[in-house]
């Protein structure tokens, strides 16, 4: 079984036992469920998503690489750089439970 879901601006494409990083979570332990599924899947066959719940446990928080940001105005003498890590938590997805 497959479904996709939305999670912080982003789409997923989910099986259980698949484990993903996704943007921070306000959990920082425990389950957590992901009620914006858009489609649901079995064996090739669309299912209806209305109600449609995936179910995932949040393993820990992260930090992704640092990314560089650099301001240049040239014949200005204007230089600023400034760095940015996002955070993300990483999840293992449990079960799919299609909708009625």
């Amino acid at each position: 079984m497959q479904a996709v879901i939305r999670s912080g601006g982003k789409q997923y494409r989910v099986e259980p036992g698949n484990v993903l990083r996704v943007e921070k979570l306000p959990q920082t332990e425990g389950a957590v469920e992901f009620n914006q599924v858009l489609t649901v899947s079995d064996e090739g066959k669309l299912l209806a998503n209305a109600g449609a719940l995936v179910k995932a446990t949040v393993i820990g928080q992260e930090k992704g690489e640092k990314v560089k940001v650099f301001h240049y105005k040239r014949k200005k003498q204007y230089k600023k750089l400034a760095g940015h890590r996002q955070t993300y938590t990483r999840v293992r997805i449990d079960e799919i439970v299609p909708g009625a």
